[in-house]
């Protein structure tokens, strides 16, 4: 048996919880990897939400997007996460059943404009409020970077007090490895 890294990880947990037909979040669009996987998973009866406060990142998502042919599956906004709900028709709400965040900054540019624990705390809070009962929540969190560590420990603080009648969480690290090595969070709504 191998152990799944953390991307692949947070890869199998959408994996298990999104359908074609389903509504899917990416909370941080980057460069459109996890839109991709999540747009493939939904199909073209479902649909993705994707959220990033950069331009760049939006441009290069909707670039991948359209280069496979999914950019009806999507729609982007360039806005913060803690807004996405503000962008999802309301009737569409209920039928969110997976969001992915990837906490830190954008692969290969400013590594000053990161993501930060307020918005990122509320974004998570506002779609847990309103995601289907057995949706998942996945964060994979970077925390090498300047601001990282106190994402980190601001996000798995307000992760450990959620009620467990509410909502299940877990963490999924490699313990014994050097730089601050990347983690998964993985909250599900019961």
């Amino acid at each position: 048996m191998k152990l799944d890294r953390v991307l692949p990880f947070s890869h199998e947990l959408m994996k298990k919880v999104l359908a074609p037909g389903d509504i899917a979040i990416d909370a941080t669009c980057g460069n459109g990897h996890d839109t991709s996987y999540l747009a493939n998973l939904v199909g073209k009866s479902g649909h993705v939400y994707g959220f990033d406060i950069q331009k760049e990142a939006i441009d290069s998502t909707a670039a991948k997007l359209e280069e496979e042919s999914m950019q009806d599956r999507v729609t982007l906004h360039e806005t913060s996460h803690a807004n996405a709900l503000q962008h999802i028709p309301e009737e569409e709400h209920k039928k969110i059943r997976g969001a992915i965040f990837n906490l830190g900054f954008l692969p290969g540019s400013d590594k000053t404009v990161v993501t930060t624990p307020d918005q990122t705390i509320t974004a998570i809070d506002n779609i847990l409020a309103v995601m289907e009962k057995g949706g998942v929540v996945v964060l994979v969190i970077y925390h090498g970077h300047e601001g990282g560590r106190e994402e980190k420990d601001h996000v798995i603080e307000y992760a450990s007090h959620l009620d467990q009648r509410s909502v299940h969480v877990l963490r999924y690290q490699f313990i014994n490895q050097k730089n601050n090595a990347p983690f998964v969070l993985a909250l599900e709504k019961a």
